[in-house]
């Protein structure tokens, strides 16, 4: 073993604390990027081959009914690869153990064959046979939320008539990977469920016999998008079409694709800010080895070795901290990854739970980590290979000592002897003092980053659950109903006050810009549901013209004054000039409102409702939902209250698991940079402190003079840490942008907190370690400098 070998694993040792508190902030930083990136791409190629093995349908288009002798006709349009007819319907469900209506959709598969587009992934049981009536295949979030097995029964509303259904098999789909229901904010797995029935049973229950009322198609490699979606709906039109659209907004999909953009937005932000923190870190600590070993550094070129080897040694000692905490953030990566992959179950279901760290990601990560190491050492390492043998015997010349402003300052407010120490050391190592605080402020920041999330998801749920929709149930009827349906709506038991809306399926054009949506008509004298903009305040839907969402209209590219093209996707399908009288700053992303009555009058049609908002007495609330269950016309029944609390509890586990990785990366982070500036303090300043035990202080009083030059750091770096923390969420929000999704900026002062309990806790643990130094100072040893 060579001499700088040998003196490579000495100084290791030396340092073994040191060390390995820079190597755990590299291990954070790495942990976390390897966690991300190899969540978000294993869910990317699992929902890619999931789409693929399974022929995830290209365009999707819903009319009112066409025969099935339509299916030749949608094949010849230039770009079509296959064709699949469906029937899809909605039902209200009545399960054993859930007292309020849950709503299940129907979709029909061929009744001698498995599905050509969209196919099942049948993970147990069996599938329907075509000549047993009610025999349904059942998706699995829903199974799982209410325990259902092949075999198991429950009651449907089938257009008005009551049948049993019969679990055969438990299944998935790739158009169902995160079930949600069009329009609703929330996924509920209990109150929404997706069943598949054979065509032929469904077709009669719903008196769509040699029909169909919903087309899903595949396109070929070369195949226009844009011309095959025109030509669908010129085809469909006369059969009610209601506009056919991409994959790119079916609802399942744009939810997948929101959550895996919000992913990739995160995965970088956090690991640079723990690779930075750790390269200052190693910077200060060889930079101090360096300093201290000034006569080895002589020793060694004096005996014949070159500057190139020297600096290769201590690049050596960073690149193998580094390479330990790129080992440690590695496995701690593909730990956490492995746990949070299993989160997304709740959210995504794919037939395989594939999750791996792909090879070139831990190439990649390698070089980063490697690469920033070997930076931070740079500057030391230069300082090194300049070092002449002869300079390097004689000790680094001595400070000028000399009164500096600290000192004035510190007599004029009358600090002791251990204050004006602090403000001294501080003011003659300014650079070092900024580093150690903004290390210190980045652990702050890290903690509210890795916390706010809940503050803002909280802030959301209850702006829009308690201030916007203020309602306890949202009623869908199966068509467009008159007033006496409200008024038959207002005399259900319980039933304090229904509200109608109308809503009217859209595409909104613009110039060359377009967005399929939905425009909802709102009455005039309404209080279930509040129009409020992102600062909770009131904003009138006008009489006549458009209220949009800033995004919507962003996204087509209007503003307040200008008008659009309203192609209607039911009905008479009219195409209607409309103006945009305003916009409105919210969350929903892409809502446009329209007065009731005006919504009527570009209907061309009378007073119509899609449904009704209901406020209902808790007490009543049981006999309401028998009634509900019981109830034809009703199409859904959507509880305010329970699909509130079934996200919320999903939520509340998901997100105390990321919090307590933060909590723990965070203290890594603040007790690694404390502890390292307080070893580095501690050799540096060993003779003033061996000296001040000589003359009589006690080890409390010496403690004192160590740690309150990094109290009081860590207090500078607690506002610093603060704003760091806010300016990152902000920069994480804009990340977490999507075309349908905008989050407010809430940081609950809890959330403040609790950054700062943690990193003072870190801090005052790497003290105590630090004190033990200051206790076994051997006194004799170090008062034998050198002149």
């Amino acid at each position: 073993m060579t001499a700088l070998r040998q003196k490579l694993l000495r100084d290791l040792w030396r340092l073994k604390t040191q060390a390995l508190a820079i190597s755990l902030v590299i291990a954070c930083g790495v942990a976390t990027f390897v966690m991300s990136v190899s969540v978000l791409r294993s869910l990317e190629r699992m929902g890619r081959l999931y789409y693929q093995d399974y022929r995830f349908a290209d365009i999707f288009v819903q009319l009112t009914r066409a025969p099935r002798g339509i299916a030749p006709r949608l094949a010849e349009i230039p770009g079509v690869a296959a064709v699949q007819l469906r029937i899809v319907a909605e039902a209200t469900l009545d399960l054993p153990g859930l007292v309020e209506p849950a709503v299940g959709r129907l979709v029909s598969i061929p009744d001698d064959a498995a599905p050509e587009l969209n196919r099942i992934h049948l993970r147990r049981g069996r599938w329907p046979d075509p000549a047993r009536r009610g025999e349904v295949l059942v998706n699995e979030a829903f199974a799982v939320a209410h325990r259902l097995e092949p075999g198991d029964r429950l009651q449907a509303l089938l257009h008005g008539r009551r049948e049993p259904l019969t679990v055969t098999g438990i299944a998935l789909s790739p158009e169902y990977v995160y079930q949600i229901r069009g329009g609703d904010l929330l996924p509920d797995d209990l109150r929404f469920g997706v069943f598949w029935m054979r065509e032929r049973p469904l077709a009669a229950a719903f008196d769509l016999s040699k029909a169909c009322n919903d087309v899903a198609l595949a396109l070929r490699p070369e195949g226009d998008a844009t011309a095959v979606i025109a030509a669908v709906d010129a085809l469909l039109a006369p059969y009610g079409g209601r506009g056919a659209y991409g994959r790119s907004e079916q609802v399942s999909h744009r939810y997948v694709s929101d959550e895996l953009a919000q992913l990739r937005g995160m995965a970088s932000v956090p690991p640079a800010i723990f690779l930075l923190v750790a390269a200052f870190v190693l910077n200060v600590v060889l930079n101090r080895l360096i300093a201290m070993q000034r006569e080895q550094i002589a020793t060694l070129k004096a005996f014949g070795y070159t500057a190139r080897e020297i600096g290769g040694h201590y690049l050596q000692f960073a690149l193998v901290i580094a390479g330990f905490g790129l080992v440690l953030g590695v496995a701690a990566g593909a730990w956490l990854g492995r746990g949070m992959a299993g989160m997304y179950v709740d959210f995504f279901r794919f037939p395989v739970q594939e999750f791996r760290v792909d090879p070139a990601l831990l190439l990649e990560v390698s070089l980063v980590t490697l690469a920033a190491a070997g930076l931070s050492v740079a500057v030391a390492v230069r300082r090194v290979a300049r070092l002449a043998p002869a300079e390097a015997m004689r000790p680094p010349a001595p400070g000028a000592y000399r009164p500096v402003g600290a000192d004035r300052l510190g007599r004029l407010f009358g600090l002791g002897w251990a204050g004006r120490m602090v403000l001294r050391q501080i003011a003659r190592r300014p650079l070092r003092a900024a580093f150690t605080t903004t290390g210190i402020a980045l652990a702050i920041a890290v903690m509210i980053l890795g916390s706010f999330g809940r503050d803002m998801i909280g802030y959301v749920i209850a702006f829009q659950f308690g201030a916007v929709q203020r309602y306890d149930f949202s009623l869908g009827f199966y068509e467009p109903a008159s007033p006496a349906a409200l008024a038959a709506v207002a005399r259900l038991p319980g039933v304090l006050r229904a509200e109608p809306f109308r809503t009217v399926p859209v595409r909104l054009v613009h110039g060359s810009r377009s967005r399929r949506t939905a425009v909802t008509g709102l009455a005039t004298d309404r209080d279930l549901l509040q129009v409020l903009d992102a600062d909770a305040r009131p904003v009138a839907v006008p009489e006549s013209g458009l209220l949009l969402s800033e995004k919507l209209a962003e996204h087509l590219g209007v503003r307040p004054g200008g008008s659009l093209s309203v192609e209607v996707l039911e009905g008479a399908r009219p195409v209607r000039e409309v103006e945009v009288t305003a916009t409105l700053r919210d969350f929903s992303g892409l809502a446009a409102y329209l007065d009731l009555a005006a919504l009527h009058r570009m209907m061309r049609e009378g007073p119509r409702l899609s449904g009704a908002f209901l406020a209902v007495d808790p007490a009543a609330s049981d006999a309401l939902y028998r009634e509900l269950k019981r109830t034809p016309r009703v199409a859904s029944v959507v509880s305010q209250r329970a699909s509130l609390r079934r996200f919320e509890a999903m939520m509340e586990a998901n997100l105390l698991r990321m919090r307590l990785v933060n909590v723990v990366f965070a203290s890594i982070i603040a007790f690694g940079v404390v502890y390292n500036a307080a070893r580095v303090t501690l050799s540096e300043r060993a003779w003033e402190l061996a000296t001040l035990r000589v003359v009589g202080f006690t080890r409390g009083e010496v403690s004192v003079a160590l740690a309150a030059e990094i109290l009081v750091l860590t207090a500078w770096a607690v506002p610093l840490g603060v704003l760091c923390g806010t300016g990152l969420a902000a920069l994480a929000l804009r990340a977490l942008e999507t075309d349908t999704q905008t989050f407010p900026l809430v940081i609950a002062p809890a959330t403040y907190g609790a950054a700062l309990v943690t990193v003072l806790s870190a801090t005052a643990v790497s003290l105590l370690v630090v004190r033990r130094g200051i206790d076994r100072l051997d006194l004799v040893a170090v008062l034998k400098s050198r002149d």
